[in-house]
């Protein structure tokens, strides 16, 4: 990383001082740099100003260069109102029915805010089986490492966030159907009407067979995270995680730091196999080498069952692993429910159009891990920023923000070796 550029007098140094610490919105990911809190992690200690980053620095969640960033405000009513042109029209075709979006997480709040950053007075209502709480998901896997108590990754609380951009924020509440033909989704608080519908509900966590729901964690959100780290509580544990890809990889490196002892299977004969021809593995398992991490590659589960107060999960192969808590992380599962409700296109995830994230049905618009473009889904989080915005502009009728899909910048964020993967 090349060294940062200071202020070169005394008088600029100390007004630099005094001016108040400011935001930077990455416009790949929607990631926040705050100059009050810095990137420790990525080099720049707390209160390291955005002109002084160095242009090398990359987005901590990411992976995109500072040239991607932008001074941020977050938006509130009064200031969108403020800016609001009164005669720009809203294509709701539904009268007061507004926008429904299905989930409250990064895609959900991320779209409420670009449809509300152009018109502030279209009626949104975000449905969300959680809480609704702003957190960074990739977070989750390094808070360990970083010291974070799990209360502290809430960037806003779901009511907050709902108040500042006047959105009505549906909690704990369960989408079951949609009635396409009456623009209708139905939920466990009632029926909801919309003129347009966007599905951010997003991906579950794959089960393995051979894998009782009931047996295992899946750290796929933050009251799971959570849940776990209560569970695990301040004292070493004996851990099993099922999957060494890109998120049981970053588990297993913090929750070793976090003072467990961790064992790491997967099918693959080395972590993190996707990228086997750059040779990432066996750098992670060099950097491993002073943790308390083994992994075990090429073995398949066959079964996990509980022993007293312990677990015990035998494979393929017949070789058994005990462990006071299993985890599993061996990739996403899109659901297909709401999907099929509403006969919507299916090909490994929703059908949409690429530019304008458009499903097969009219009015109804999808984004983030539950979608599929020519069959890939949509996996990371540097898409769904723009994904947003495409939706937000189709949605309002304002100038096109089309949607281009491209390789993914993927950041590893295990800390006894960060990776950035292209």
């Amino acid at each position: 990383m090349s060294a940062p550029t200071l202020p070169t007098t005394p008088i600029a140094q100390a007004a630099r001082a005094l001016a108040p610490y400011r935001q930077y919105l990455c416009e790949a990911c929607g990631y926040v740099y705050d100059e009050a809190l810095g990137d420790p992690d990525g080099g720049l200690p707390a209160g390291t100003r955005y002109e002084d980053i160095p242009e090398d620095w990359a987005c901590p969640l990411c992976g995109v260069t500072k040239a991607d960033f932008r001074l941020y405000d977050a938006p509130d009513m009064e200031a969108l109102r403020a800016r609001s042109d009164p005669g720009v029209a809203v294509a709701t075709r539904g009268g007061e029915a507004g926008v429904v979006i299905v989930g409250a997480g990064r895609a959900g709040w991320q779209t409420a805010e670009a449809l509300r950053a152009l018109n502030p007075t279209l009626p949104i209502t975000l449905v969300s089986q959680c809480a609704g709480d702003v957190y960074d998901k990739p977070l989750l896997s390094v808070a360990m490492a970083r010291g974070l108590a799990d209360g502290a990754l809430v960037r806003e609380r779901g009511a907050d966030a709902a108040a500042r951009l006047g959105v009505r924020l549906l909690a704990h509440t369960d989408a079951i159907r949609i009635c396409a033909d009456t623009h209708t989704l139905r939920t466990t608080r009632g029926n909801l009407r919309y003129a347009h519908l966007v599905l951010a509900h997003g991906a579950t966590a794959r089960l393995p067979e051979g894998l009782a729901p009931e047996l295992c964690w899946r750290v796929n959100h933050l009251a799971a995270y959570q849940r776990l780290r209560a569970r695990l509580g301040d004292a070493p544990r004996e851990l099993l995680i099922v999957g060494a890809g890109l998120i049981g990889s970053e588990l297993a490196n913090d929750l070793a730091i976090g003072g467990h002892r961790v064992t790491l299977l997967d099918t693959c004969e080395q972590p993190l196999a996707r990228w086997q021809d750059l040779g990432v593995g066996e750098q992670l398992l060099d950097a491993w080498r002073d943790l308390s991490i083994r992994f075990v590659g090429g073995v398949q589960v066959r079964s996990l069952e509980r022993v007293g107060g312990r677990y015990r999960l035998t494979t393929a192969d017949g070789q058994r692993f005990a462990a006071d808590e299993v985890i599993v992380a061996a990739g996403l599962h899109t659901p297909t429910r709401l999907a099929r409700s509403a006969g919507l296109d299916w090909e490994n995830g929703i059908r949409v159009t690429p530019h304008n994230l458009r499903t097969s049905v009219d009015r109804i618009h999808a984004l983030g891990d539950c979608i599929a473009i020519d069959g890939q889904p949509s996996r990371y989080i540097e898409p769904i920023a723009r994904q947003a915005r495409a939706i937000a502009a189709d949605i309002c009728g304002a100038e096109p923000a089309p949607y281009v899909p491209r390789a993914p910048v993927v950041r590893v964020k295990t800390t006894s070796l960060p990776l950035t993967l292209h």
